[in-house]
């Protein structure tokens, strides 16, 4: 069971770091006032924003914070066994 332990807790690190790079490689939000006037007219960009690189690392962001958390329980899961 130890071995499992140091196994999930390796994957973790590994989950943890690759979250990091994801949420550091994506672009700031436009803020303030240019930000909502600029935002009122969605293009053809905008409409298609799941395809380019932004949308891809949002969905990678939201798949990685969700492991990120299912591997926090596991850990206290397998914690409470060794």
């Amino acid at each position: 069971m130890a071995a499992l332990l140091v196994l999930v807790k390796v994957l973790y690190f590994v989950l943890c770091i690759a979250l990091i790079t994801v949420v550091l490689f994506q672009k700031g939000k436009t803020a303030g006032l240019s930000g909502a006037i600029g935002g009122a007219g969605e293009s053809y960009w905008g409409k298609n924003k799941a395809r380019t690189m932004d949308g891809k690392l949002q969905k990678a962001t939201v798949a990685l914070a969700v492991g990120f958390i299912v591997f926090a329980l596991l850990i206290s899961y397998v914690e409470k066994f060794v």
